[in-house]
């Protein structure tokens, strides 16, 4: 079965979502990213920013590190919500850690319009 995109914006719904729960974590937190990612089963993780004095974490690497914690295997995609135009190498490289290299990465603006998808390659 082949998923639908909407002619408008061209995401799918199943991308829209992860876009717009990334951008509910970026604002419910008050952070300056937020991040979604999808596993081989359809679970989310979701995850804002992390900036403790002694821990600091984008919202994607920690997006990833939660979806490893909870045993995921595999991501379909991921989508970070950012003033930033793209996302950081170390950020791609561990959706790609996860994902492999043709991952998608949904680049959201902090209104949730999709700027750009990149691979995590």
């Amino acid at each position: 079965m082949t998923e639908s995109t909407d002619p408008g914006t061209g995401v799918s719904p199943e991308d829209r979502k992860i876009i717009t729960l990334a951008r509910s974590a970026r604002a419910r937190n008050g952070v300056p990213e937020g991040a979604a990612v999808r596993d081989e089963t359809g679970r989310t993780y979701v995850a804002g920013t992390v900036g403790l004095d002694s821990l600091k974490l984008s919202a994607l690497r920690t997006a990833v590190a939660m979806a490893v914690a909870s045993g995921a295997t595999s991501l379909e995609a991921a989508a970070v919500v950012t003033a930033e135009e793209t996302v950081p190498d170390e950020d791609r490289a561990a959706v790609r850690d996860l994902g492999g290299p043709a991952t998608p990465v949904l680049v959201a603006g902090p209104d949730g319009t999709l700027r750009v998808t990149v691979t995590a390659g």
